[in-house]
């Protein structure tokens, strides 16, 4: 019995520390969305990638480092008083297959259908937390 403990406890701990690093680089910012056509992109050219897609600011592009790259993005509340409550109260994944430009309005700027997902598309820009 207490070897069956013992082993219990260090599954547990071993589970905990393995989960703990997707939690450590969450991080928050803004996100705006862009309308389509979205081809040509940056990363990929005229190639389709869907609608569940994005554009990275500066603060993640990394110098193209960023294609391909897929994103889990929550809408955490408005940035403005136009939409108080413009949170939907789920995520969605996204892959990054464009380069916003110096000006970005956001850290991430959402396709059209990505942004509707998770917020009000009335709010125009929300705050998030994203994790890779």
């Amino acid at each position: 019995m207490a070897m069956e403990t013992r082993v219990l406890i260090v599954v547990a701990v071993v589970a905990m520390f393995i989960c703990l690093p997707s939690a450590a680089y969450a991080a928050e910012g803004t996100a705006t969305f862009y309308t389509p056509p979205y081809v040509p992109s940056s990363c990929n050219g005229y190639q389709n990638d869907g609608v569940m897609i994005a554009a990275a600011s500066d603060a993640i592009w990394g110098n193209r480092a960023a294609c391909g790259r897929k994103y889990s993005v929550t809408c955490i509340g408005a940035t403005n008083q136009g939409v108080p409550q413009p949170c939907k109260g789920n995520s969605v994944v996204v892959k990054i297959v464009d380069y916003c430009p110096p000006g970005c309005q956001g850290t991430i700027d959402l396709s059209q259908e990505a942004f509707a997902a998770i917020a009000n598309p009335d709010a125009g820009k929300i705050k998030i937390r994203y994790t890779q």
